[in-house]
């Protein structure tokens, strides 16, 4: 069974950056139509913060515009996304789940990672 594994996060101070990355493990994911980053106050409802189609197009939540950055890595035998943060501000903090979307099938969730933005 392919599971999303997450690594990166972490406390920063703001104006720092982080990297997160989320790798499948087992196998590649077949017939990806989507591949994204979502995040999470305590409090409020998950929120998508930046998405990739499998053709390269990106779209990024107006708060992150300019600061954050998703790519994409493939090999044979995995998928990889990251997201490069920058300029992190105290607003940025949440649990940061990675997500990958198959044509017909539910989504794949990673089990995410805490960000921390603090002084």
């Amino acid at each position: 069974q392919v599971q999303l594994v997450e690594s990166g996060g972490g406390l920063v101070q703001p104006g720092g950056s982080l990297r997160l990355s989320c790798t499948t493990s087992g196998s590649r994911i077949p017939n990806l139509l989507a591949m994204g980053w979502y995040r999470q106050s305590p409090g409020k409802q998950r929120e998508w913060v930046a998405l990739m189609s499998t053709v390269g197009v990106t779209t990024y939540t107006d708060s992150v515009k300019g600061r954050f950055t998703i790519s994409r890595d493939r090999d044979n035998a995995k998928d990889t996304i990251y997201l490069q943060m920058n300029s992190l501000k105290p607003e940025d903090t949440a649990v940061y789940y990675c997500n990958m979307r198959p044509r017909g099938r539910q989504d794949y969730w990673g089990q995410g990672t805490q960000v921390t933005v603090s002084s």
